[in-house]
């Protein structure tokens, strides 16, 4: 399965430096917490539709594989973030596989569980950037994240039915 947001999460253009953002959309590309909770208080329900989820060799993008450590084998997780079934963000995670060992096994068994959902809950999560990034008209950001030191790299794309335009109108 494929979805037609892949292309713009793809062409997503990361700035140097950050723009000029107002305040609502600057909290919502810069948060720190999870992206599953924010979207949560604007909605009943959130789930997931998985596009993709399985291991890719090493033929990763050249912006992503200058954020992660070069490996033979990446997990992969391309999935749609729905609030109340309106998809409302793209996202796509790179797993080294050296990253999955111990706990972190778990990050292959997600199914529908949002990932945020599961990494927020990890005392040894951390953050090493936020990255904002646009692609035409929508808005996306990329984190490299840690959990027990061992890197993984998150893009996001903001759909345009995210409440994220909706609080820039």
């Amino acid at each position: 399965m494929s979805h037609p947001a892949l292309t713009s999460l793809r062409a997503l253009t990361f700035f140097d430096t950050l723009p000029e953002l107002d305040s609502g959309l600057r909290d919502w590309l810069l948060l720190e917490d999870s992206m599953t909770k924010r979207f949560e208080q604007f909605c009943s329900k959130v789930h997931v539709d998985i596009i993709f989820e399985g291991f890719i060799g090493p033929e990763l993008p050249d912006a992503e594989r200058a954020c992660l450590p070069q490996e033979s084998r990446y997990w992969l997780r391309e999935i749609v973030l729905c609030g109340d079934g309106e998809p409302w963000l793209i996202g796509r995670t790179v797993v080294p596989e050296s990253t999955l060992c111990g706990p972190e096994l778990a990050l292959q068994h997600l199914g529908e569980t949002p990932l945020g959902r599961y990494l927020f809950t990890q005392s040894t999560l951390t953050r090493d950037y936020i990255e904002v990034g646009r692609s035409e008209n929508l808005w996306g950001r990329r984190s490299r994240l840690r959990l027990s030191g061992k890197p993984l790299l998150l893009t996001e794309l903001f759909l345009a039915a995210s409440p994220l335009y909706q609080e820039e109108e």
